[in-house]
Parts: structure tokens; C-alpha cells; sequence
């Protein structure tokens, strides 16, 4: 029996490295070794509870890590007609029969081999160039998240956007509104060197939220407009939220002029501290943007050809022989924006 490593949520924060056996193909599937693995926040949401949710009591079930892998196709069941051994491929964890992939079903990215279950390209996955590094391939998944919000602001050129959140998905959503040609984008953190990485893949301006006031500061950047009262706000048209705190709500509702649109892609922590009547004050549009309805293989191909500016989101490239470093990292607020596990690439 040919066996493989995988990755398990283990003790509360800690992963469990396993010996299992490898999957066998069936003849509608392929199986992928798997070449470079992104660490998401939905990851560590597992870790922090110490595996999937089972019950009201607290219970939870150990479950296989990892739903941004990037690999190659190993061996193809006789009847994929349209993947062969060697393509370079990113997978749709949400496709899988058996489950999400790393989010509570039975498969895990974070494998040396994964079972792509009824192999379709444009389905279950998506072929790559070559040319592309399998750890900015495995960048697909977020930044197809990423789209789905831009997506969901239908921003036009002529927008003036603001993103809260330098993190990938806020850079990702970034660069694809600056792709789209988008006039002016802002993006708002806490962390210096996070703004430093905003600026370097194309944002327009920065706002240091820890030490700023965003409205002024947005008011200075895209003008002064005012609410439904003709009250004085920022001239922003868009705001992004891939941050989810409490207080970037607030901060959005606070500079909010008439007809101002909100995207939320970020997990919010609860809060009754939102003013709602600030948003009645500016008809503020609330639009809530989940996963990838259509994105997640529509990213691949500019992902592909832009692949030096997303390379730019990884702060960190961990080999699966370290992947205990690589997940610590993921969990220890401020170590690191974005870490790829990397399986001798």
C-alpha cells in the first residue's frame, strides 16, 4: 500500500502530520501531486477550534488542511478525456462529491497527493502555463474570492474605491479593480509594511488607519461630496471591507456619501456598536460577497499573465518539511500576510 503525508487540525492550534494511503483513481478521476499549498484564515478558523464543529456541545471531528493547492496531474482514470499526466493544474475545492476540499470533506490540499473527484477542466480544474510557479498558481482560490467582490461592486472606471484590509484578499481585490482600470484605489490598514506591499501592486494612495483620520484623508483624495442630509462626506464611491472589523464598518458608514456602495467580503466579528442610522443618512448599499460563484477558474488566465505583481502578495514560502513553522506563522497575528507550503518546487 503507497502511503502519503497529510495534514490534520490536530490539539487546539496545532496540526497533526499523518502517514495515509494514497488515493487510487477511479476511471472518471486524476490524481494530482500536489506542488505548492496556500495557508488560509479558514484554516486557522479550524485550528483555533481544534478541527470541524460537531455539535452544540463544542465537539469537533479532525479534518484534512488546505484548499489552495496548485499541482501536476500524476495519473488520469481511462475515462478523462481532456487532462493528461504532466498538466499544471489549480483545483475548485468546492467541486469535490466528497466535500470541500480542507473544509470539512474528506480530501485536504495540504497532501502530498489529492484526488480530483470527476475530472472536468473548467470544472474541478483548471490547466496552467508552465511558466507560471506552482506558489503563485495556488494563490487561485483567494483571488478568486478577490474577484467575486469586485465583481459584486460593479466598480467602473470612472470610481473612486477605498479597500480596507491589505491582506491577500484586499491586495488581490486591488489589483483586479486596478486591472479593471478602476480611476483612483485606496487602501487602508494598521501595518506600515502592508502599505508598502499596497503601493507596490498598484494602489494609488495609502491611509495608516492606526494614525489617520480616513475620512479627511479620503476627502483630500477623492473630494468632498455629502450625504442625503448635505452633510459633508468623502467623495468615495465604493468601500471594501476585507477586513471585518467592527471599527472599518463604522469608519465606512462614517464617511458615506449619498448612494455609496459597501462590499463586504470580510468575516465580520460581531459588534452592536454599527450605526445603522448612518447608513439611512447616506441610502448606503450594503452588498455581502461570498466565495466564488464563477470566479474561481475565470481568475486563472490573468493570474497567468500578471503572475509577478500577485507574487508579490507571499510574504512566505515554507517547504512542506517545516509545515509546523509554516502554520505557526499563519496563526501569530502580524508574522506574515500570506504563506505557501511548497512541496519540493
Amino acid at each position: 500500500m503507497a502511503t502519503m503525508k497529510s495534514v490534520l487540525t490536530g490539539a487546539e492550534n496545532k496540526i497533526d502530520v499523518v502517514d495515509v494511503e494514497r488515493p487510487v483513481p477511479g476511471p472518471k478521476d486524476a490524481l494530482v501531486r500536489i506542488r505548492a499549498c496556500g495557508i488560509c484564515g479558514t484554516d486557522t478558523f479550524f485550528l483555533h477550534l481544534g478541527g470541524m464543529p460537531t455539535g452544540a456541545d463544542g465537539s469537533t471531528r479532525a479534518i484534512p488542511l488546505g484548499h489552495e493547492p496548485a499541482g501536476e496531474v500524476v495519473e488520469v482514470g481511462a475515462e478523462v478525456t481532456d487532462l493528461k499526466v504532466g498538466n499544471r493544474v489549480v483545483v475548485n475545492p468546492q467541486d469535490a462529491s466528497s466535500g470541500i476540499i480542507g473544509c470539512g470533506g474528506k480530501l485536504g490540499g495540504m497532501d502530498e497527493y489529492l484526488l480530483i473527484e470527476d475530472a472536468v477542466v473548467g470544472k474541478s480544474v483548471a490547466v496552467f502555463p508552465d511558466h507560471v510557479p506552482f506558489n503563485v498558481a495556488a494563490l487561485n482560490e483567494p483571488m478568486a474570492v478577490a474577484r467575486h467582490c469586485v465583481n459584486r461592486s460593479e466598480a467602473k472606471p470612472g470610481d473612486k474605491v477605498v479597500v480596507f484590509g491589505a491582506g491577500p484578499i484586499g491586495l488581490g481585490a486591488t489589483i483586479w479593480l486596478k486591472l479593471r482600470g478602476i480611476e483612483h484605489v485606496v487602501v487602508a490598514d494598521v501595518i506600515p509594511e502592508r502599505l508598502e506591499t499596497a503601493l507596490a501592486i498598484g494602489a494609488d494612495a495609502v491611509i495608516d488607519s492606526a494614525s489617520e483620520n480616513v475620512t479627511a484623508r479620503l476627502t483630500e483624495l477623492h473630494g468632498q461630496a455629502a450625504n442625503a442630509l448635505g452633510q459633508p462626506r468623502a467623495g468615495t464611491d465604493i468601500y471594501i471591507d476585507a477586513a471585518g472589523a467592527p471599527a472599518v464598518f463604522q469608519a465606512a458608514v462614517d464617511s458615506a456619501k449619498w448612494k455609496a456602495k459597501l462590499v463586504m467580503v470580510a468575516v465580520q466579528k460581531k459588534s452592536d456598536a454599527i450605526d445603522l442610522g448612518g447608513m439611512l443618512r447616506s441610502e448606503l448599499t450594503l452588498i455581502a460577497s461570498q466565495g466564488y460563484p464563477t470566479e474561481i477558474f475565470e481568475v486563472t488566465p490573468e493570474l497567468a499573465e500578471h503572475k509577478d505583481r500577485f507574487a508579490r502578495l507571499i510574504s512566505h514560502r515554507v517547504p512542506f518539511a517545516e509545515v509546523d513553522r509554516a502554520f505557526d506563522l499563519a496563526l501569530t497575528p502580524g508574522a506574515a500576510e500570506k504563506v505557501v507550503v511548497t512541496f519540493d518546487e
